[in-house]
């Protein structure tokens, strides 16, 4: 498989030879699908509380006697079907949202990505990505030359410099190759490899 190499102007100026098995995979829309759910599943955190019936503010009087009242029966205000009541199956913070996904269907599932990106001509390779300073303006200034615009940048290893040139611009985003997700992957509109990085991420996903 032949990827285009951009300059830092954004122009084709080659091309760079890749595995196949990575860049050259048939799409499989049911295992890309699978595999974005469970990575923004297994991201989710508890953060919401309800009360069961045991913990709203209650008393544990019977609100009336059993018959004569023409009534249904009713054994406690605090009960699932009472307004106010408490909830049958109450969410909870350590409720665990998880799902697993074992490593083959993860490598397939991120080369079947990676492989419709080149197709639709969303990913590119730069030789190399450096920062003289970590100067916000001046690595906004370069992206813009390079004509690009919601890019996400993956690299073998991120310097200091491009960290705190990059952290701060909204619509980009710098990654080295083991922090590599599939949601990032599809957000963004062009995904740019380093050299090195296409040869750390046939060593993972290979």
């Amino acid at each position: 498989m032949e990827l285009k190499v951009i300059d830092s102007k954004g122009n084709v100026s080659g091309n760079v030879t890749a595995s196949d098995a990575l860049f050259a995979r048939e799409y499989n829309e049911s295992l890309v699908h699978q595999l974005v759910t469970s990575y923004l599943a297994n991201a989710r955190s508890g953060t919401r509380a309800q009360k069961t019936r045991a913990e709203v503010k209650f008393t544990n009087k019977k609100p009336w006697r059993q018959k004569g009242t023409g009534r249904a029966r009713a054994g406690s205000a605090a009960s699932p079907i009472w307004r106010k009541g408490g909830r049958a199956f109450p969410s909870k913070p350590w409720e665990n949202f998880s799902q697993k996904v074992n490593k083959k269907m993860y490598r397939a599932g991120m080369a079947t990505i990676l492989s419709q990106l080149a197709r639709d001509e969303r990913l590119f390779v730069i030789d190399e990505l450096n920062a003289q300073s970590p100067k916000t303006k001046d690595f906004a200034a370069q992206i813009k030359n390079m004509g690009l615009d919601k890019t996400l940048f993956l690299t073998n290893e991120l310097s200091e410099n491009i960290y705190l040139s990059s952290r701060n611009l909204a619509d980009v985003l710098v990654l080295e190759t083991q922090r590599i997700d599939p949601y990032s992957l599809l957000y963004y509109n062009k995904v740019i490899l380093t050299k090195d990085a296409v040869v750390q991420l046939e060593e993972q996903l290979v």
